[in-house]
């Protein structure tokens, strides 16, 4: 748990997808611990009700906004929801994702989709929705990518090119958008602590994974959240375009 101890973001609104766990739920609590308010997007109402009582607790701000990215009209709601309640909207954190792994040979195709529709068309959704406001307060987008956009190997492909289109869109956004005041982040993490492996449908590739993760010193949530407020915390005329973390244990 993260007191309130600064206020760096004092008056600053944020919305942070993906928030009902994991990452999303360290860099909410991080920002809200720096003096913003925080809107918290998931699809789980009850884990995001109990991190606003938490953030609460903390002397923080935060709001809970029922999301499914995968669909449009719900990420402009969830927007305007925030706006309307604060407003402004100054950080969207993109959090939000799947990571289904697997071998590309007899894969379940509904995997694919799932994480495409997750990990790409909901960021470019809510990146769509949020852009006007945050080109009006001259914002920040935070996108959470993976060192997986970068390496591609096998069993990740499909999560490979979800996170390599993360990284490209992202990319000609800030080339749109960087001289009008807007900062976009990409955020690159390595192995991390996370609900995300539980998720892998493919029961070979899911020991896998675990097994990777048990051989290392992952990183934690919190690792991640803080790489997050190093880049949204900068000078105005600062920016962090691109943050790759990883465990030192981690070679690839």
């Amino acid at each position: 748990m993260l007191p309130v101890m600064n206020t760096e973001l004092l008056g600053k609104v944020a919305l942070v997808t993906g928030a009902s766990s994991g990452i999303g739920a360290s860099v909410a609590r991080a920002l809200a611990a720096r003096g913003a308010k925080v809107a918290v997007a998931a699809r789980r109402r009850d884990r995001l009700e109990q991190l606003v009582a938490e953030i609460g607790a903390d002397g923080g701000t935060a709001m809970v906004v029922e999301l499914d990215v995968t669909d449009e009209a719900t990420c402009r709601a969830a927007v305007d929801r925030c706006v309307h309640r604060w407003g402004s909207l100054d950080l969207l954190v993109n959090n939000a994702g799947v990571m289904l792994l697997g071998p590309i040979e007899d894969a379940d195709t509904d995997d694919w989709r799932r994480m495409i529709n997750t990990d790409v068309l909901g960021l470019m959704y809510m990146t769509h929705t949020a852009l006007p406001h945050l080109l009006n307060s001259r914002g920040t987008i935070v996108q959470m990518s993976s060192v997986d956009g970068r390496l591609a190997g096998p069993l990740t492909g499909v999560y490979n090119a979800s996170k390599s289109a993360v990284n490209a869109f992202s990319e000609s956004l800030r080339q749109e958008v960087t001289t009008r005041g807007v900062r976009v982040v990409v955020i690159e993490p390595g192995a991390t602590t996370t609900e995300l492996a539980s998720h892998i449908t493919h029961s070979p590739t899911r020991e896998a994974v675990e097994q990777f993760a048990a051989a290392l010193r992952p990183l934690a949530p919190e690792d991640v959240s803080a790489a997050v407020v190093f880049a949204v915390t900068q000078p105005a005329q600062v920016a962090v375009n691109e943050i790759l973390l990883r465990s030192v244990d981690q070679q690839r």
